[in-house]
Parts: structure tokens; C-alpha cells; sequence
């Protein structure tokens, strides 16, 4: 594991050296969700194939690069792009970025990704928060991961998604007349979508959206230390006794439309960081 730690060091030291300094807060954009990129005023944008030891986006609709700018006053470090399980990466590559901006010096971690709604009160287009989450997940990031160095090995869980800025954000939400609603976030291994009785049996455990990303991220967030929330954007209405075929294209238009008011509720909420 002394290998993974000196990936996170030369990464680190590769990006410092092409300005990535002084960030205070480390955001992920998922499917469809870059509109965020235009709050920022950037000063470097860096294609993740140049950087050491970074794993590539191969989903089609996801632009792959790590980006510095400020907002407001705040330096943010963006991630456009993120990478996922599915794809055929390990936990541990998924999760590399997050401890390489740990090591850059970031403070906060705000996500955002695109799910199903499984909760019948969520619409296409609704922004809810994640309050919890499950992790159905076949692997986790921390597995063999026993070197101190890396932190605790028992990360407690029981407070995954900070207090601080789920207020921060819900308040931030309201005051820009944004709904915001409250759930609990499944994460599972796709690429399939579920079929109908998988997303009774989901719904049945506790979960209100669906998804296949976010999770690891938070855990290895919780490992390092980061104060992290995130939000997700309901792109289809998963209801199983009316569950209609997906259009790909259509969830990701629906998370482009609904983009527009989680930047607005991220600049927001930076700018009181």
C-alpha cells in the first residue's frame, strides 16, 4: 500500500506544480451535471489523461478533466468527470481523486449525481439531498488499506454526510427559492438499470433513489477526514408498477435542465465556506 501512497504524493506534486494550490473545496459534477464549470472564473483545466496515475472517464457524457478556478472568493477545485465501477475500475482508482485533493489541501467535498427516484413524491428534475446512504456495492475502497498513514481503519459511518453542510446547503437551497428535498441514496453496481422487482426489493430496504457512484467517494471521504455532502438529481421516476423503458438521452437532459439550479445552490453555499 506504500505504492498507493506514493501515487497520491507524485499526483499531488504534478498538479501543485501546475497551479493547483490553495483550493479550499473539491466538487464532483456526475452525468450531465458541468453547468457548475460556468460559476467558476478558471484558471487551470488539466484533461485527467495527462495527469499521473489518474484513471480515464469512459462514459461518453462525462468530459474528464480536473479544473481550478474560484468562486467568489473561494478556490474550488472541479472534478468533470468521475469515475465508476461499472466501468472496470477498482475502489481504489475510483476513489484516487478524493485523497489526491485531500492532499492538495481541500477542506470540503461537495458531489452531486444524477438517480433514480424511487420514492413516489420525487419528480423528474428534483433536487434532493442525501441525508444517508446504502452501499450495495460488490467492493469497498478501504479494503487493505491498514497502513495509519491512510487513516483509521474502522471509518465510523454513523454521520456520513455532514450536519454542517446539509444546513448550509438546505438553507442556501431556500433562500434561492430552490426545493430541496431529503433521502437516502442507494448506490449499485450497474451499468443495467434495475428491473421492477429490484427496485421494490430497494425501496423495501430503506432507500428513496438509486444510483452508481457517490458512496465510495464518501467513504474514502470520511477515511481522509473531508467534510462532504452531496445531492442528487432525480432524472427518471422509478415506480414499479408503472415502470417505463429509459431513454439515456432524456435522463441526461433532464439532469442538464435541472443543473442550472444545483450550480446556483453550490456557488451559493461556497461562498459562505
Amino acid at each position: 500500500m506504500e505504492h498507493l501512497l506514493e501515487k497520491i504524493k507524485e499526483t499531488a506534486h504534478f498538479l501543485e506544480s501546475n497551479g493547483f494550490v490553495d483550493a479550499k473545496v473539491g466538487i464532483v459534477l456526475g452525468s450531465g451535471l458541468g453547468s457548475f464549470i460556468n460559476k467558476m472564473a478558471i484558471e487551470t483545466t488539466m484533461p485527467y489523461h495527462e495527469i499521473p496515475n489518474f484513471p480515464v472517464a469512459t462514459v461518453e457524457f462525462h468530459k474528464g478533466q480536473l479544473i481550478i478556478g474560484k468562486v467568489g472568493n473561494t478556490k474550488v477545485i472541479a472534478m468533470q468527470g468521475r469515475f465508476h465501477y461499472y466501468e472496470g475500475y477498482s475502489m481504489q482508482q475510483i476513489t484516487f481523486p478524493i485523497r489526491v485533493m485531500k492532499a492538495l489541501g481541500i477542506d470540503y467535498l461537495l458531489l452531486s449525481n444524477a438517480a433514480g427516484g424511487m420514492n413516489l413524491a420525487y419528480k423528474k428534475g428534483d433536487l434532493v439531498l442525501l441525508d444517508d446512504h446504502i452501499n450495495m456495492l460488490p467492493e469497498n475502497p478501504l479494503r487493505g488499506l491498514n497502513d495509519p498513514a491512510f487513516g483509521n481503519r474502522f471509518v465510523d459511518m454513523c454521520q456520513p454526510y455532514s450536519n454542517y453542510l446539509n444546513n448550509l446547503l438546505i438553507n442556501t437551497a431556500a433562500s434561492l427559492n430552490v426545493t430541496l428535498q431529503k433521502g437516502v441514496y442507494v448506490s449499485v453496481m450497474g451499468p443495467n438499470l434495475e428491473t421492477r422487482g429490484e427496485y421494490r426489493y430497494l425501496k423495501n430496504c430503506g432507500a428513496d433513489m438509486v444510483g452508481m457512484s457517490t458512496v465510495p467517494e464518501v467513504i474514502v471521504a470520511n477515511h481522509v477526514g473531508l467534510t462532504c455532502a452531496a445531492v442528487s438529481v432525480i432524472t427518471d421516476e422509478c415506480n414499479p408498477d408503472d415502470l417505463q423503458p429509459v431513454n439515456i438521452a432524456e435522463i441526461i437532459a433532464v439532469a442538464g435542465k435541472a443543473d442550472e439550479k444545483l450550480s446556483a445552490i453550490f456557488e451559493a453555499t461556497i461562498q459562505q465556506l
